[in-house]
């Protein structure tokens, strides 16, 4: 008898784990810092129907992945240099999508879209309880998903976030769509505990102060910690050029250019301030004048 019972309980474990096995969820993780991809790594180890296939630091390798390992799951980082997540998304087959968790270091304007579309966003760094949310929502989407109902849903992602709604996956996933990103009206920013949607045109300028960016604008000065080139990705660079190593500046708001004998120049603003032009940067005149 004891033996019997043993046996069924054996079967029934046995049954049990085979069928944890069966709802795993594979997953990749694709982000160009290998901290931040060991990080994931690591959290996802604590969540037992999460099986992490594979790890890739670009959008090229992480296609190839897609298609060796054919993925329930993406992390994709948004800002990768090369192929960024965009350019990834548009290369990757509708019937091949996985279901995508946006991860990106910069809570600004295409966050709205995320929430509204994607499956779910992370925010680096990664904090447990967000994770165990985002998977909430993916172990959830998984269970009702049909492949053309999250092609649709897709879809709306980067319709919204291009600004050019009804059309199919493929046009939405056009170059130019992803240049509309650059080109939005309002820029959210963190500033201290807050998040801060800025109108563009109220930005007259901003500059670097050490390891942090301040934001100037008609009302107040914004300061976050970010670094120049992250602050370029994310605005349209004829509308806001860089003039300086440490300065970005709202064309619109130049009023004048005074030139200097050693080559640079001064941008006087509407406001009445004044920017230097740094030689190295004087081809942007044609967008401040």
């Amino acid at each position: 008898m004891d033996r019997a019972r043993n046996e069924r309980g054996h079967n029934g474990n046995g049954a049990h784990h085979a069928a944890e096995a069966a709802t795993k969820l594979r997953a990749i993780v694709v982000d160009d810092e290998p901290l931040a991809r060991r990080g994931l790594e690591i959290r996802l180890a604590d969540h037992a129907d999460i099986e992490l296939v594979g790890q890739y630091g670009d959008g090229a390798a992480a296609i190839a992945g897609l298609r060796e390992h054919r993925p329930d799951l993406m992390f994709l980082d948004v800002q990768m240099p090369g192929m960024d997540g965009f350019e990834t998304l548009r290369s990757i087959p509708a019937v091949e999508m996985p279901l995508v968790v946006f991860v990106t270091a910069y809570d600004h304007y295409a966050i709205r879209a995320f929430e509204a579309s994607a499956t779910d966003y992370l925010l680096k760094p990664v904090d447990d309880a967000r994770l165990h949310q985002a998977l909430a929502k993916v172990r959830q989407a998984h269970s009702q998903r049909e492949a053309r109902g999250h092609c649709a849903h897709l879809l709306g992602l980067l319709s919204e976030l291009s600004g050019h709604p009804m059309l199919d996956l493929d046009e939405a996933l056009k170059p130019d769509a992803l240049e509309q990103l650059r080109r939005e009206d309002k820029l959210a920013v963190r500033d201290g505990g807050r998040t801060v949607r800025v109108d563009l045109g109220s930005i007259r300028w901003i500059d670097a102060a050490g390891d942090y960016m301040c934001i100037h604008t008609d009302s107040e000065t914004l300061v976050l910690r970010a670094t120049m080139r992250d602050l370029e990705k994310q605005l349209d660079p004829q509308r806001f050029p860089r003039i300086h190593r440490s300065t970005i500046v709202n064309a619109r708001r130049v009023v004048e250019m005074r030139p200097h004998t050693n080559g640079e120049g001064y941008l006087r603003l509407d406001c009445g301030q004044e920017l230097k032009l740094s030689r190295s940067h004087r081809d942007k005149l044609d967008l401040l004048l």
